[in-house]
Formats: C-alpha cells, structure tokens, sequence
C-alpha cells in the first residue's frame, strides 16, 4: 500500500507549480457569457402578459432560448487549440 502512495504524484512533495491551470480557457467565459446573455434575451422576448399568443412568444422566444442553452453545453465541451510543442 505503501508502494502506490508514493507513485501518487499529488502526493509529492517536489510537484508545486507556481503556475496554476484554470479549467476553462477565456473562451469557455466568453462562450458561457453569450449564452446567458441570448438566455435572457430569450426570457425577455417570452415575457409579458398581454398577447400571449404572439407569434414572437411562443416561437421566437423558445427557439432563442433553446440556442442559449444549446450554446452554454458548447462552452463547456470547447476546448481551444492546444500548445503542444511547448
């Protein structure tokens, strides 16, 4: 047991970079930052209650908000082009 705490590399005590990696690249914000900026535009168009049969209401707005959504899972899974040679 013993022989796998030491292969453990979190365990080490040498492995402090000063550098830390984030998660998300600055793209990943940005993608997320537009969706929920389409999400509220989406919200928005489907708000009020006076008409509620407009066709921006229940076709537009849905389909926007779908897109915020669909978007946001984008964020998420985009992975920006990598430096390998460094």
């Amino acid at each position: 047991m013993s022989n796998n705490e030491n292969n453990n590399p979190l365990l080490k005590k040498g492995n402090n970079n000063n550098q830390s990696q984030m998660v998300f690249g600055t793209m990943n914000y940005i993608l997320l930052g537009a969706s929920l900026l389409i999400l509220v535009i989406g919200f928005y168009l489907m708000s009020g209650t006076t008409n509620i049969y407009n066709s921006t209401k229940i076709t537009l707005a849905p389909i926007v908000v779908m897109v915020g959504f669909a978007l946001g899972i984008v964020s998420i899974f985009y992975k920006g082009k990598s430096n390998e040679g460094e």
